[in-house]
C-alpha cells in the first residue's frame, strides 16, 4: 500500500488534470497516510485531493499570508485554532483527525534510550521544535530525561527530514513519528523506542476548512472523519480520537 501511495503522491505533486480538485496543506508527518486517504477519496468521489506538504509551522505561515489552500491538516491543535480565530479558517470545522506517537529510532545503536545519554555516540536528529509539533514533543521528552544537549542536536525543517538524517547515518538516532517507521527505516532498524505519551504534550493533529465555499473540500473533511479514513490512520500508526 505504501509503494502505491508514494507513486500516487508523485502524480499529485506533478499536477493532475482534473476538473474537480482541492489543495490540501498537509503536515509532513502525515503525507504518506494522507496519500492513501486521497486515493480512497478519489475512488469514491472522483475528486483529486492534492497534497502540498511542509512543517506545520511553515504551512501555517503560508496560509496566514494568503496561500490558496482549501484544507489544512496540521500536526497540532494550536495553529488550526489560531486560523479559526484570525478568520483564515472556517469556524466550526476544526476537529482532531489523528493522535501522534513519537519514537526514537536508530540503525546504528542497540539501545535507543541509552544512546540519548551517550555524548560520544553522535548527533540526535529531530524536527525544528519552533516549526514542527513532533520536534517540540521531542525536545520536551529529551529535557524530561536530562538528555537535551544543544551541541548534539541536529534539526530538520520537518519530521521527514529529521528521519532522513538518521537513515543516511548523519545522525546516530532520530526522534520521529511512529508513522515514519516504514521502508528503509523499518527494514534497517537496530532499535526502536516508543516515547511515553506522558513525557511530552499530546500531539493532537487537527484539520480545518479554509474555503467555506468549496463543497469538495467540505466533502474531503467529511471523508477524513469517516470510519474508512480512521482505519487507514490507525493502520499507519496513529491513534484516533474516540
Amino acid at each position: 500500500m505504501r509503494v502505491r501511495a508514494l507513486l500516487v503522491l508523485l502524480l499529485l505533486a506533478g499536477g493532475v488534470e482534473a476538473q474537480e480538485r482541492i489543495q490540501v496543506a498537509v503536515s509532513s508527518n502525515f503525507v504518506l497516510t494522507f496519500t492513501e486517504i486521497a486515493i480512497s477519496f478519489r475512488e469514491k468521489t472522483g475528486i483529486h485531493a492534492l497534497a502540498r506538504t511542509g512543517s506545520t509551522g511553515q504551512l501555517y505561515a503560508q496560509i496566514s499570508n494568503g496561500a490558496p489552500f482549501d484544507v489544512y491538516l496540521a500536526a497540532d491543535a494550536a495553529r488550526p485554532e489560531a486560523l479559526e480565530h484570525s478568520g483564515y479558517g472556517v469556524k466550526g470545522t476544526r476537529f482532531t483527525y489523528a493522535l501522534g506517537r513519537l519514537i526514537v529510532w536508530s540503525r546504528q545503536a542497540d539501545d535507543c534510550l541509552a544512546v540519548l545519554h551517550d555524548p560520544s555516540a553522535g548527533y540526535i536528529a529531530l524536527a525544528n521544535p519552533d516549526l514542527a509539533p513532533y520536534g517540540a514533543a521531542a525536545r520536551e521528552f529529551l529535557v524530561s530525561i536530562d538528555a537535551w544537549h544543544a551541541e548534539r542536536i541536529v534539526l530538520g525543517a520537518n519530521a521527514m527530514q529529521a528521519r532522513s538524517f538518521a537513515v543516511t547515518g548523519n545522525a546516530v538516532a532520530a526522534l520521529m513519528p511512529y508513522a515514519h517507521l516504514t521502508g528503509l527505516a523499518k527494514d534497517s532498524s537496530r532499535c526502536v523506542y516508543e516515547v511515553p505519551a506522558d513525557s511530552h504534550s499530546p500531539i493532537e493533529q487537527q484539520a480545518i476548512l479554509l474555503d467555506e465555499n468549496d463543497e469538495n473540500a467540505q466533502r474531503f473533511l467529511e471523508f477524513l472523519g469517516s470510519e474508512e479514513a480512521r482505519e487507514i490512520i490507525r493502520q499507519s500508526g496513529y491513534g484516533v480520537p474516540e
